[in-house]
């Protein structure tokens, strides 16, 4: 019986009544052309839907200082009606749609801004190169720290891009506040050495932040509204000194606003796709967070089923075995074989090859 599965179990989440508590996880697939989402995705998002699932669509850029271009946007008229069919086509199939909304901030490289402007971040300080797993080397261009009287250009950049998630169909949004991401480089006290109100306390760090979830919730609604933060995470050099007090502190004050969901890393995740021992646990946020909680960071079957059952988390939401299982909900059921996932084709353009190509259960 589905019942007796943890994971298979229905969840009200604000106004929405999810079936199970398996979530597709944000995941970058560099599948755009141009910042604009193409008819592919489709396909990849309606195979990975079950009536009354949750998904979360891939990192979207919020202006054309945000992204690159082979991932969305959701700043331009295009790119929200690029953003429709595949919207129509989760809803369809009774799925449940939220758009991740994102700025890369310093990671990024000027090369994909405009007229070839400096990034933007809460500090000067340049990431180092990063080597990828193809072999590729990415140079990131050296940042320009943001002017106080700049910042709430960007929180109402945040905010347009809610506004025309919900005019593309979506059901509402997760602010990419995590992977050290702008958001994370203002949160994290190893990137941010402002002297303004955005750095040095707690307070003023996670100024920014708070500010795009009350300007985002005031425009779309909070139950409309999840964050996703990673304070035990070091992605692109964004540690912090006090992250189970960062952490703490952010859910705290995200209470104050009533948004839908707050999705967080685990603190064993502090390299992106490898696994880490640590004493340090979700839970004192988890306790702390007043509405649905989701985790994320290499679970399987046996360990969402028991972060569930133990109440240590609402939902699970999972990334690469999604991305090779679109009927993941269905083989958690059956207790079925997984295909493995082949990182190779995580980020080629290709519109098929490792992209909606992975076989489903066969349904003799």
């Amino acid at each position: 019986m589905a019942s007796e599965i943890p994971l298979l179990t229905p969840h009200k989440m604000g106004p929405f009544e999810l079936s199970h508590r398996i979530v597709l996880a944000p995941m970058t697939r560099q599948r755009s052309f141009n910042t604009v989402p193409q008819p592919h995705a489709i396909l990849y998002y309606s195979q990975r839907t079950t009536p009354g699932g949750l998904l979360i669509a891939e990192a979207t850029g919020v202006s054309d200082t945000a992204s690159f271009p082979v991932t969305p946007g959701i700043w331009t008229k295009e790119q929200v009606e690029a953003w429709k069919p595949i919207v129509n086509a989760v809803h369809e199939k009774g799925g449940i749609f939220f758009c991740q909304i994102w700025h890369a901030g310093r990671a990024s490289i000027s090369m994909f801004l405009p007229n070839g402007q400096a990034p933007i971040s809460s500090t000067d300080k340049q990431l180092r190169p990063e080597h990828l797993d193809n072999g590729i080397v990415v140079e990131y261009s050296p940042p320009r720290r943001l002017e106080t009287d700049e910042i709430p250009k960007i929180v109402n950049e945040f905010r347009l891009a809610a506004r025309n998630a919900i005019e593309a169909g979506f059901d509402g949004v997760e602010i990419h506040g995590a992977n050290g991401y702008l958001i994370e480089q203002f949160l994290k006290d190893e990137v941010n050495d402002r002297t303004d109100q955005y750095g040095g306390s707690l307070e003023n760090r996670c100024r920014f932040a708070l500010e795009i979830v009350e300007a985002v919730s005031k425009e779309i609604g909070p139950e409309r509204v999840g964050i996703r933060l990673s304070p035990f995470a070091n992605y692109q050099e964004s540690g912090d000194s006090n992250p189970e007090e960062l952490g703490v502190y952010l859910v705290n004050a995200l209470n104050k606003f009533g948004i839908a969901y707050c999705h967080m890393i685990e603190p064993r995740m502090i390299k992106v796709g490898e696994r880490a021992e640590t004493p340090h646990s979700l839970l004192p946020m988890r306790k702390a967070f007043n509405n649905t909680f989701i985790v994320a960071g290499g679970y399987d079957r046996e360990e969402g089923n028991k972060a569930v059952s133990s109440d240590y988390t609402d939902l699970v939401a999972y990334g690469r075995i999604f991305l090779a299982n679109p009927d993941l909900p269905k083989r958690f059921e059956l207790d079925a074989p997984l295909n493995k996932y082949n990182r190779s084709t995580f980020y080629i353009s290709d519109p098929v090859v490792g992209y909606t190509d992975y076989p489903f259960l066969s349904s003799d």
